[in-house]
């Protein structure tokens, strides 16, 4: 019986196996040296906030892995020997396998700042993360300041989490305004004035130069870089991005650059070596899309594509539109298609955006100035439907066709204030366009 071998039992790695097993009798083992179970990895911060315990971002049960024959392994891979196809681990113990699929995820990133790896000093990626930061800063007493280096999702949900507690924060980013490298001008100063109103002291334009350590080896100040203002804190959280966790990779004859390099079906250069998930780089980006992409469902995606290659009918990996949903503090987070910020904005890239007056909704829709071809929008406070987007993308509508159906985005409009006939008056205004609302639904549009 042919063994598939899965190192890492993230989302990837997880959806790779149980597709195999839905079409297969394959011997599956999936190795792990994180947690025993397969988690939610995104649930993590609310474990901390007291939503719910750790056990509910286990969205199986235990008996679910026997049951559907799927072998789990704790143990931390050392090295990977090709030619015999063995893995060998840090307990000097063996395994073999007949395929190999690498689905490591992402490591916090780090740039040599001075004491980056004092105690008190953690990134917020893993289970043991999690664990660490109960410790670090279970109350506000323990912890009367953290410091967070980095703007971002995850420097945004440190900060949310930390709050919950009490826990005052300083965030430091060095952006002028908040992920103003990924978000149109006007959506980023929002969030940055957002962030403001839960007592966060957001430092925008703001480095690190260096963490000092206390007399105990512990984390007790930062020193900024630009000012030289020193911060008392007693945990600084690393938050400035992740890169693909493939050191131990790097070792074996598996070509790698950022990550380890595969191509459309995901193949690496090695025969019968495969990578997914967070740690796979593709050799020729897919459109606009990044080489690495770590994102949850384009891990899952990753895993799906490939189960059905290793059972017999090859298929190339295809995301498809690009979309992604997030929550910044109290305001959720949608994106279709593409809307480029300032910095990687196209000259073609024409941006219409609208905000509310109470200053936590508001759309950025990006369309080509010449030919009004719809190319991306975010909304931020305002739900949209997934399944309208991808549509309008694939049929390639023109901006105005897409702010005349905008009714028919909206995710539930029976339950919230509806705001797409403001939205069609300012868009009006400024095009010199005479667009009329059409109330019909999504599902008679595309019928």
């Amino acid at each position: 019986m042919e063994h598939i071998v899965i190192i890492g039992n993230g989302i990837s790695g997880v959806t790779l196996a149980r597709h195999i097993r839905k079409n297969s009798n394959k011997k599956i083992t999936i190795v792990s040296a994180e947690t025993d179970y397969f988690f939610s990895r995104t649930a993590l911060m609310y474990v901390y906030m007291g939503h719910m315990k750790f056990e509910h971002t286990q969205p199986y049960e235990n008996w679910f892995w026997e049951k559907n024959r799927i072998e789990l392994k704790k143990g931390f891979v050392q090295t990977i020997e090709t030619h015999s196809k063995t893995l060998h681990f840090a307990k000097g113990d063996t395994l073999q396998y007949d395929k190999l699929i690498l689905a490591t995820g992402s490591k916090p990133n780090k740039f040599g700042w001075p004491g980056q790896d004092l105690d008190g000093v953690q990134g917020l990626y893993n289970k043991q993360d999690l664990d660490t930061l109960e410790q670090n800063a279970p109350n506000n007493k323990v912890c009367n300041r953290a410091v967070i280096v980095g703007g971002g999702l995850i420097g945004i949900e440190f900060a949310e989490m930390l709050v919950s507690r009490k826990i005052p924060v300083t965030f430091l980013v060095r952006e002028s305004s908040f992920w103003n490298g990924v978000l149109p001008e006007g959506e980023s100063e929002m969030i940055s004035r957002h962030i403001k109103t839960h007592h966060i002291d957001l430092r925008l334009s703001t480095n690190l130069k260096e963490i000092k350590a206390d007399e105990n080896g512990r984390v007790k100040s930062i020193i900024i870089e630009e000012t030289g203002e020193e911060i008392n804190c007693n945990v600084v959280g690393l938050t400035a991005g992740v890169t693909p966790n493939i050191d131990f990779i790097k070792k074996s004859n598996i070509e790698t650059d950022k990550g380890v390099l595969v191509n459309r079906r995901l193949e690496t250069s090695v025969p019968d070596v495969y990578a997914i998930g967070d740690c796979a780089q593709q050799r020729e980006a897919i459109g606009n899309r990044r080489p690495i992409e770590a994102v949850w469902y384009t891990g899952r995606m990753m895993g799906e594509t490939l189960a059905q290659t290793i059972c017999g009918n090859p298929m190339e990996y295809n995301p498809g539109h690009w979309f992604n949903s997030a929550k910044f503090m109290d305001i959720e987070y949608q994106t279709y298609g593409w809307v480029f910020g300032e910095r990687n904005r196209p000259d073609y890239e024409k941006h219409f955006h609208w905000i509310h007056k109470d200053d936590n909704k508001c759309i950025t829709i990006a369309y080509h100035k010449d030919t009004k071809l719809f190319l991306g929008i975010n909304t931020f406070g305002i739900r949209m439907r997934h399944e309208f987007f991808d549509n309008v993308l694939t049929k390639k509508w023109t901006v105005d066709k897409v702010i005349e159906h905008l009714s028919a985005a909206n995710f539930d409009p029976e339950f919230y204030k509806l705001h797409e006939k403001d939205i069609v008056t300012q868009f009006n205004s400024e095009t010199g366009s005479t667009i009329l609302l059409s109330k019909k639904s999504w599902r008679k549009i595309f019928a």
